[in-house]
C-alpha cells in the first residue's frame, strides 16, 4: 500500500477497512496528488468531509472490467478528463497527434480516448446503468452546454448528454462537490439534485425553474451559427455567481439542460483549507518504474498565488472555469508550502514560480465586486483600464519579499503571465523595479500576442501602444539597475481579425525588433472561449460585427510562417504570403526586406535578370537575337562542337 495516497485498487481500499467506497474517481490523467491537479483537491476534499474516495487512473475505455476495480459505489461514480481538455491533450492546432502526453507515467500518449469525459462515462453506464455518474474538470466544464468543437468540425450537444451524466460539477468544485455529496448521503436522488449553484443537470419539466433565460435551442443553433453567437453573449454575461441567472437549452423531445448559476467564489480561508489539505505532492509510486509523470516537473517547486482572473482575454477560457473574481491564499498558507518545498531533497534553493492565471493579480478588480459582482458587458482592463479598477501590488510584493528571505531559497522568479497594461497602471514603480531585479531569471515572458491593434481589439487585449510603453520602461529600468535582460513576447498568428495584412505588420515588426521567436502559436479554437465563437460564426458576440476568420490551412500556415520568416524552411511560405498580400517590396536586397528573391543556379532571380541586361549593354547584343536557339540534347551537342572548333584554332 503506498502510504498517504488514496487507493488506487481494491486490495488497498480493504487494507483500510473499507468494503464499499463512496466514491470512486475515474480520470484521464495519472494520479498525482497535488492541489494543482483537480482530481487531488476534489478527492481530498471529500475525503476530508469523511467521504471514502478511490481512483481509478487511465482506464481501458474498450473493457468493462477497467471500471470494475473497485465494484459498485455507495454513491456515485464522478469523471474528470485530466488537467486538460483531452483533445487539445491529444491533438496540435494542425490536427495531428501529439507524440507525447505529459500527464501519463512516462510520457505515452494513447492512455486516454478521445473526448475523455464522454468516452468513460458511456463505459461506466455499459456496466452501472443506474449508479449516478458526476462529470466535472476542465472538459465537462467548458462543454457543458451546446458548443462548436473544433477537431470534428461540428456543433455539439452539451457533454451531459453525450457521456450519459446526471450532473455536471463545472468551475473549481469545490463547493458543488460537497453539497452534491451531502445529498446524495442523505438520500436525496441524484435526479432532484437541482438545486446546487455551479452544477448543470436535465430535465422534462423546467416549471420549477425560476428567473431563468431561455437561450436559443440547440437544433436551430445547429443550423444558424450566428444564433449560436447570440447564445454565448447570454452564457458569457451570467458567469458570475452574484449576477448569473439560471440557463435554459432545449434539446429535441422534450429534453431541458438547466445551467444554475456559478458557485460563489472561496474565501481565503477557505483557499488556504482546500490548500493544507495532505497531499502528498508527487505521483503514486507505482509509476516510477515508467519513470514518473513529466507534468510535476513544472509545478513541483511552484506555488499558487491565486485563482480566477478578471484580464477577460477573448482566446482564454478561464471567465467560463475560473471566473472573473480574484481569490487568494493568505501569505501564511503559501510560505508554509514554500518551506515545506525547502525540505523537498530535489530541492535546488529556487522557486519557479509564484501565481496562478494572472501572477500580478492578489485581489478582486474593484470593491463592488465582491458585493454586486462583475459588470455584465464591461471589461475591468480592456479596452484601457477601468476608472474603478484598484490597483496595487503592494500585497503581492510583500509575499515576494516574505518567499525571498526563507533559508534555503536562493532564488524566487515570477513566470506566470504578468499583466503588463495592469503593471503599467500602477503609479508606483516599487514592485516593477523589484520584479526586475529579483524576480527573472534572465528573461521575462509576456503575452503581447499581437501587434496589430485591429486584431488587438478582436483578442481583448490593449492596443500595441500600451505595450510599447511597457517594452520601454522595463529596458529602462534594466539598464538603471545595471542588468541585461531580456523580454520574451508570446505571439498568436491566425486569431479571428487577422489577415495577411496583418501578419506582414507583425512579421515587419519583428524584422525592427531584431527578433524571431522560436515558438509561435497559432490560433487554437477551444470550447467556450470568445474567439472560438468568431471563428466558428465569422461574428464577435460582443457586438454582433462580422470578422475575417482564416480557416483555409495553408494560409494559417503563412501567416504562421510569416513571424518566423528567418527560417530557411519557411521561405516558399513567405514569399506566397507577400505576394498574396500585394507586397513585393518585402522582397529584395535592402534592409527592410524580409527575404530576399528566389535563386535560380544559384544565383538570386533579381540579382540574375539585372546582370544579364547590364551584360547585353556592354556587349551591344541587347536586342539581338541569340545566336542558338536550339534546346535540350541538340543544344547541347551545338555547344560541344563549337568549344571543340575553338581549342583546335588555339592549337593551330
Amino acid at each position: 500500500m503506498a502510504e498517504g495516497f488514496l487507493p488506487i485498487t481494491k486490495e488497498e481500499a480493504e487494507e483500510r477497512g473499507i468494503t464499499q467506497l463512496d466514491f470512486v474517481y475515474v480520470i484521464g490523467d495519472a494520479y498525482v496528488d497535488h492541489p494543482s491537479f483537480g482530481h487531488a483537491i476534489i478527492s481530498r476534499l471529500l475525503e476530508a468531509h469523511g467521504y471514502t474516495v478511490g481512483i481509478i487512473s487511465q482506464p481501458d475505455w474498450k473493457d468493462e472490467r477497467s471500471i470494475c476495480v473497485f465494484g459498485r459505489p455507495r454513491l456515485a461514480f464522478l469523471i474528470s478528463a485530466g488537467n486538460m481538455d483531452s483533445m487539445v491533450n491529444h491533438y496540435f492546432v494542425s490536427k495531428k497527434r501529439r507524440p507525447k502526453d505529459a500527464y501519463t507515467p512516462g510520457g505515452e500518449m494513447g492512455r486516454r480516448p478521445d473526448r475523455a469525459t464522454v468516452a468513460y462515462g458511456n463505459l461506466i453506464r455499459r456496466v452501472y446503468k443506474d449508479v449516478p455518474v458526476i462529470v466535472g474538470g476542465v472538459e465537462a466544464s467548458l462543454r457543458r452546454l451546446s458548443h462548436y468543437d473544433y477537431w470534428s468540425d461540428s456543433f455539439r450537444r452539451s457533454v451531459l448528454l453525450d457521456s450519459q451524466a446526471d450532473l455536471i460539477s463545472y468551475g473549481m468544485g469545490e463547493r458543488s462537490i460537497v453539497e452534491i455529496a451531502d445529498a446524495l448521503n442523505s438520500g436525496i436522488r441524484v435526479k432532484d439534485i437541482t438545486f446546487v449553484a455551479g452544477t448543470v443537470y436535465k430535465t422534462k419539466d423546467i416549471s420549477g425553474v425560476y428567473d431563468a433565460l431561455v437561450l436559443p435551442c440547440y437544433e436551430e443553433m445547429k443550423e444558424k451559427p450566428e444564433r449560436y453567437a447570440e447564445s454565448f453573449r447570454m452564457q458569457y454575461e451570467n458567469t458570475d455567481p452574484f449576477t448569473g441567472k439560471y440557463l435554459i437549452e432545449e434539446y429535441p423531445k422534450g429534453t431541458y439542460v438547466v445551467q444554475n448559476p456559478p458557485a460563489a467564489p472561496l474565501t481565503t480561508e477557505e483557499m488556504d483549507a482546500v490548500y493544507d489539505l495532505p497531499y502528498r505532492y508527487t505521483y503514486h509510486p507505482s509509476y516510477e518504474e515508467k519513470g514518473g509523470v513529466p507534468a510535476i516537473a513544472e509545478i513541483k517547486f511552484s506555488l499558487v498565488s491565486n485563482r480566477g482572473c478578471f484580464g477577460g482575454c477573448n482566446f482564454c477560457a478561464l471567465t467560463f472555469h475560473q471566473g472573473r473574481t480574484v481569490q487568494v491564499r493568505s501569505h501564511a498558507s503559501i510560505l508554509k508550502e514554500a518551506v515545506r518545498m525547502t525540505q523537498e531533497p530535489d530541492f535546488k534553493g529556487y522557486i519557479h514560480d509564484v501565481g496562478g492565471p494572472t501572477a500580478n493579480f492578489r485581489h478582486p478588480s474593484c470593491e463592488k465586486q465582491l458585493h454586486t459582482g462583475v459588470c455584465r458587458n464591461r471589461q475591468c482592463l480592456f479596452p484601457s483600464p477601468c476608472k474603478n479598477l484598484t490597483v496595487d501590488h503592494s500585497d503581492y510584493l510583500e509575499l515576494l519579499r516574505k518567499l525571498r528571505s526563507i533559508e534555503g531559497v536562493k532564488k524566487v522568479f515570477v513566470r506566470s503571465g504578468i499583466r503588463f497594461d495592469y503593471l503599467l497602471a500602477d503609479a508606483d514603480e516599487t514592485f516593477f523595479r523589484e520584479l526586475v531585479e529579483y524576480h527573472v531569471s534572465g528573461q521575462l515572458k509576456v503575452a503581447p500576442e499581437h501587434i496589430s491593434d485591429a486584431v488587438l481589439c478582436r483578442m481583448g487585449k490593449p492596443e500595441n501602444a500600451v505595450y510599447e510603453r511597457f517594452v520601454k520602461k522595463y529596458y529602462k529600468i534594466n539598464g538603471q539597475l545595471g542588468k541585461q535582460q531580456f523580454l520574451v513576447p508570446y505571439l498568436m498568428s491566425s486569431h479571428p481579425g487577422s489577415t495577411l495584412k496583418e501578419a506582414v505588420e507583425l512579421a515587419e515588426y519583428l524584422r525592427d525588433l531584431g527578433y524571431m521567436p522560436e515558438q509561435v502559436q497559432d490560433f487554437y479554437p477551444t470550447p467556450s472561449t470568445v474567439s472560438t465563437v468568431m471563428y466558428y460564426t465569422g461574428i464577435d458576440p460582443r457586438d454582433g460585427k462580422k470578422v475575417y476568420v482564416c480557416r483555409n490551412p495553408h494560409e494559417k500556415a503563412m501567416q504562421r510562417a510569416l513571424i518566423q520568416y528567418r527560417n530557411p524552411k519557411n521561405y516558399e511560405l513567405v514569399y506566397e504570403a507577400l505576394q498574396k498580400a500585394g507586397r513585393e517590396d518585402l522582397i529584395g536586397f535592402d534592409r527592410k526586406c524580409l527575404i530576399k528573391p528566389r535563386r535560380i543556379n544559384g544565383v538570386p532571380q533579381g540579382m540574375r535578370q539585372e546582370s544579364l541586361k547590364q551584360g547585353k549593354r556592354k556587349t551591344g547584343q541587347e536586342n539581338k537575337q541569340p545566336e542558338d536557339r536550339r534546346g535540350g540534347r541538340d543544344a547541347a551537342q551545338h555547344k560541344k562542337k563549337r568549344t571543340i572548333r575553338n581549342v583546335h584554332k588555339k592549337k593551330m
